[in-house]
């Protein structure tokens, strides 16, 4: 039997684990990129970030004072019994972590400006949820920073336009967003669907660790291959010049309309934060 009080603390290690503690890939990608630098201002801004990630590890404080809205992609068995108490656990657990780590209060009404200070709010926090086979469930979590939010892109493509057209895009954002999102970054595309799916898509791929490729090998090409065009566009860390614009470009796509061609970018600094947890039919957790 699952402990509610039990998943409320785990959602909150969660969120402070998310905000504090940068994954192996992510920081293994930064030290390999800060490795292949030859100019001293990009070796300077990368040994500035891997110095932040050890003194946020160090003294048990959050990465980035933007701690971000909390995003939730959970992926649920059917036959997985306590969807419901994970919906009702979550916004519980924001308002203890927002006190608790703390978490920055980020979630403002867009009409009065008012802020609730507790990160939740209408339509907040944002929850996906994904019904698949089994009885286990998987919650993902992605603090989202505005920075890089606000770099984010749609673009409805004719279908003649297709893949060509998107890599075309993509280099131009990446040229006129410059240090805005804070590089290096990484590059969440989604293809396909409607508007509203291709952006979900695009923010989904973020959630995927910084070597896992598509597994459709055209797919993965073309994630290689739009990555070296960012590469080469000497943006560099911080946008200050340098060898590594982007650490990863991650692809997820779906069917589209014969007449529409939906393209979604979202784009994720070097602050890639994220955390998992995964809960058991019998309210196991780890």
């Amino acid at each position: 039997m699952l402990n509610k009080e039990a998943l409320i603390d785990r959602l909150v290690k969660g969120m402070r684990d998310g905000a504090i503690e940068l994954p192996p890939d992510v920081t293994a990608k930064l030290e390999e990129a800060h490795s292949k630098e030859t100019d001293d201002i990009p070796k300077m801004q990368f040994k500035a970030i891997l110095d932040n990630i050890k003194l946020a590890h160090d003294e048990s404080l959050p990465l980035c004072q933007d701690t971000g809205i909390q995003v939730f992609f959970i992926k649920a068995g059917y036959d997985f019994p306590y969807l419901n108490d994970i919906h009702k656990a979550i916004p519980l657990a924001i308002k203890k972590a927002t006190m608790e780590i703390p978490l920055r209060p980020n979630t403002v009404d867009p009409y009065t400006g008012n802020n609730p200070k507790n990160n939740l709010g209408p339509n907040m926090p944002a929850i996906t949820v994904e019904l698949v086979e089994g009885d286990e469930a998987t919650i993902q979590i992605m603090p989202k920073g505005g920075g890089s939010e606000n770099m984010s892109a749609l673009w409805m493509l004719t279908p003649a336009q297709g893949f060509d057209g998107l890599k075309k895009k993509i280099l131009e954002h990446i040229q006129f967003a410059a240090g805005k999102p804070c590089p290096p970054i990484i590059l969440g595309v989604g293809v396909g669907g409607g508007a509203d799916m291709a952006v979900k898509l695009a923010k989904k791929a973020i959630l995927r660790p910084l070597d896992v490729t598509n597994s459709n090998e055209k797919i993965a090409a073309m994630e290689k291959d739009i990555l070296d065009s960012v590469n080469k566009l000497g943006v560099g860390p911080m946008g200050l010049g340098g060898n590594t614009t982007a650490l990863a470009v991650h692809i997820e796509y779906t069917s589209r309309h014969p007449a529409t061609f939906p393209t979604a970018l979202v784009i994720q600094c070097w602050c890639d934060r994220r955390a998992i947890i995964k809960i058991d039919k019998d309210g196991g957790m780890s």
